[in-house]
């Protein structure tokens, strides 16, 4: 059966011609190879036309004259794949690539065995493997290395979105695509929080993983490591991680986080840091987004 399944990769770039081509040719490689490949151009780039182009497989190159940001453009890829009849869709960022040849087939051969609507790699540091690019939380405490995962076959109820994530098609249809108004920063959140609530079983295979830059610099820990704060040092990056985390946290499912995550960036803002400008800045972005004011930054 899976054999007979058509896999659509769904790619959503902008600007890393480089970078993207690394991860095409890994995708390109698989042991079980992918059915069709989607491209979405965030800059509508003439250089990335040609690489998608001179791939060996079938492909589609949607370019897009607007920004539309890591939501819109997996919304735009992942609708055009369920529009060619993917029986499954794969998400790949532009700057990240599967670690080898296998890790489609794992997942297929994961989400089979262990009945799973969704299933994601662990997405680990691209210049320190053994390493998680994005430290996880079980109970009171951190997981940073992959090593940390050794005996589990599959992680239930967490998963990274959307580096290497694979969904089938009919848990789309329950859970939907992105939305855009995210653009960028906590889109993979409000997924992950859908598939929660939507009953559908989706988990994390261990025994693969995904190469993505390290991103964990961006979690300041606070009292040791009992709690974090994640401050991006890009001025951009904090604007819609704080906009998107107001609306996030008053969303069916995250509301209980919300008194948390005032106390947790109080003391980052206010105690550690002593930024009382930062703290405002936050607050102002966080109820913009409560509000559903969804302004570019």
């Amino acid at each position: 059966m899976l054999a007979a399944d058509v896999v659509v990769a769904v790619v959503v770039t902008k600007d890393r011609p480089d970078t993207l081509q690394l991860s095409l040719e890994a995708i390109c490689a698989q042991s079980r190879p992918v059915d069709h490949v989607i491209v979405v151009d965030n800059g509508a780039d003439p250089k990335v036309a040609e690489i998608v182009e001179a791939l060996d497989l079938p492909t589609t190159y949607l370019p897009s004259r607007r920004n539309l940001g890591g939501a819109g453009g997996f919304a735009l890829g992942m609708l055009q794949a369920l529009a060619l009849g993917a029986d499954w869709v794969w998400c790949a960022d532009d700057d990240g690539r599967p670690e080898d040849d296998d890790v489609l087939a794992t997942l297929l051969t994961a989400a089979v065995d262990n009945s799973l609507d969704e299933v994601s790699p662990l997405v680990v540091d691209i210049s320190h493997p053994d390493r998680l690019a994005f430290p996880l939380r079980r109970g009171l405490r951190w997981r940073k290395q992959r090593a940390d995962f050794r005996g589990i076959e599959v992680l239930d109820g967490y998963a990274s979105l959307f580096n290497g994530a694979l969904f089938r098609a009919s848990a789309l249809d329950v859970v939907g695509v992105p939305d855009y108004r995210m653009f960028v920063r906590g889109d993979e959140t409000e997924i992950h929080r859908r598939l929660l609530r939507s009953g559908l079983r989706f988990g994390t295979a261990t025994g693969t993983a995904y190469l993505h830059p390290d991103g964990s610099q961006e979690f300041k820990p606070l009292l040791g490591e009992a709690l974090s704060a994640q401050y991006p040092d890009d001025a951009s990056k904090r604007y819609y991680t704080y906009r998107n985390r107001g609306y996030l946290m008053a969303q069916p499912g995250m509301r209980w986080l919300y008194p948390l995550e005032w106390v947790r960036f109080t003391l980052y803002f206010l105690v550690q840091r002593r930024d009382v400008v930062g703290w405002r800045e936050w607050v102002g972005l966080v109820r913009a987004g409560r509000h559903e004011r969804f302004r570019r930054g």
